[in-house]
């Protein structure tokens, strides 16, 4: 019998947020399962799920740091306990996140980090507050971290090509890991080809089947973030990379389970996130020292590049998936200020005097 239907891998995913999240329920007091009930209809498992550890993480500062609360488990904090705290004590929170131990670890949040616990307090304190439950909403009085713009982290077009010669001749690799390229090399190219030649995000890519390939119109069928499918077209370098990772794969027997998988760890199992981040970080130390490259690197990589050839900001937002090109305005704005500067170059107003020292 077959582990999961892997026809189904995301709501495979989505089945194990769900049960990650009610996990993390039974730690908190009861009324935050309301909350999560009450935001269900419009909210993915994953987006829940990180508001469930953030939540978790707020009344674990509580129980640990705030006067009212020291003396009370957290599963038996009472629901007047939301009224009875202040926007103070949620800025007091945030402010500590800036740096906390957990484990006997250090642990940091820079603007982002506390910019997204702040949004999921706002979110649970809005519910309650809506539904007419809480009198106060101070989580609403907290102004959001002011975010600044972080610069495009991306490949240079001589270090894609750098990159993808990395990966078919590995000569810079170790010993052990030349050992795995033979029986990997194929399979790296199409991964990566694909990813820089489409702008996929890693989790798109992981969860391919191979009937989600279609060669008669170069299209892939991917689920984005949100659930929604949508097909995502690819040129002849991803073409002929995919076709030959094909001819290996067709001799590979998966693991029960794993038979749809388009990419297959040498396990004969589904690849995981996980492994293509390693994957990708592996290659790309051979090619640069300066860039930390991700996966999500390689997608700033193809955004870029697409922007640059076409100028038009709408078609970057709707091949990488952005639901608001906002979003994409907002991340290639170096690359429209660029754009405008060369246009400074292009304009005389008056001839220089020639021939004159």
């Amino acid at each position: 019998m077959a582990v999961l239907n892997e026809h189904n891998y995301h709501d495979e995913q989505n089945k194990q947020n769900i049960l990650k999240m009610r996990a993390v329920l039974e730690t908190l007091p009861p009324f935050c399962k309301t909350f999560f009930r009450g935001i269900e209809e419009y909210t993915s498992a994953r987006t829940r799920l990180a508001y469930a550890y953030d939540i978790r993480l707020f009344f674990e500062y509580l129980h640990e740091q705030n006067a009212l609360c020291r003396k009370i488990e957290i599963r038996d904090f009472p629901f007047s306990i939301l009224d009875e705290l202040t926007h103070l004590d949620i800025e007091e929170y945030l402010e500590y996140m800036s740096l906390y131990q957990k484990d006997g670890k250090d642990i940091t949040n820079a603007e982002r980090g506390k910019s997204r616990k702040l949004a999921a307090l706002r979110s649970f304190y809005n519910y309650f507050y809506k539904a007419e439950m809480l009198k106060n909403n101070p989580a609403a009085l907290v102004s959001l971290p002011k975010l600044h713009d972080k610069e495009i982290i991306r490949l240079e077009p001589n270090e894609v090509a750098i990159l993808l010669d990395q990966v078919e001749d590995g000569t810079k690799l170790t010993k052990k890991e030349l050992e795995y390229h033979k029986k990997t090399k194929i399979r790296d190219v199409a991964l990566l080809t694909l990813l820089l030649g489409t702008g996929i995000r890693v989790s798109e890519c992981v969860g391919l089947d191979l009937q989600d390939v279609n060669f008669d119109v170069c299209g892939i069928k991917i689920r984005r973030k949100g659930g929604y499918e949508a097909v995502v077209y690819f040129g002849e370098e991803v073409e002929t990379a995919l076709l030959d990772y094909l001819e290996e794969r067709e001799q590979i027997i998966p693991l029960d389970g794993h038979e749809n998988a388009l990419f297959l760890s040498l396990q004969n199992r589904r690849m995981t996130v996980r492994a293509v981040e390693n994957l990708v970080k592996k290659y790309a130390s051979r090619v640069t020292t300066l860039k930390k490259i991700t996966p999500h690197k390689l997608r700033s990589t193809y955004g870029t590049n697409l922007y640059q050839e076409t100028g038009d900001i709408y078609l970057v937002a709707d091949v990488l998936g952005h639901k608001d090109v906002n979003t994409t305005r907002k991340h290639y704005a170096a690359q429209q200020d660029a754009n405008r500067r060369r246009a400074a170059q292009y304009v005389k107003l008056r001839e220089k005097p020639s021939g004159k020292n």
